[in-house]
């Protein structure tokens, strides 16, 4: 059995059900936040599409795939959106080095 089932994605509006007040307060400001701005709304769901896999919810990248393409994103924008937010990820990793080659260099030199 998986944890993911994409059916469960159309009941994200269900999660108001138990707290009324905070879910229309979230879907409110998400509602906001993916409006056209300063960034295309294309523009936004790439940067979703991007986050989505960084933080590895299957459910976002199912649902932003979907908005990519139907904003007009191809599958090389949506590739290289991913390749960022991959770069991003690894290189917070070894910077995160740092210190332990401090810590080395301060106990071996």
């Amino acid at each position: 059995m998986s944890y993911f089932n994409p059916e469960d994605l159309k009941k994200f509006g269900q999660i108001s059900d138990l707290q009324p007040e905070m879910g229309k307060k979230f879907f409110d400001w998400y509602g906001e936040v993916f409006k056209e701005g300063a960034l295309t709304v294309r523009e936004k769901n790439l940067i979703a599409l991007a986050v989505a896999h960084a933080v590895q919810c299957p459910y976002c990248m199912d649902a932003y795939t979907n908005s990519c393409l139907s904003e007009g994103a191809d599958e090389e924008q949506m590739m290289e959106a991913i390749h960022v937010a991959a770069a991003i990820k690894g290189g917070a990793t070894l910077v995160n080095a740092v210190p332990m080659m401090n810590t080395i260099k301060a106990k071996l030199m």
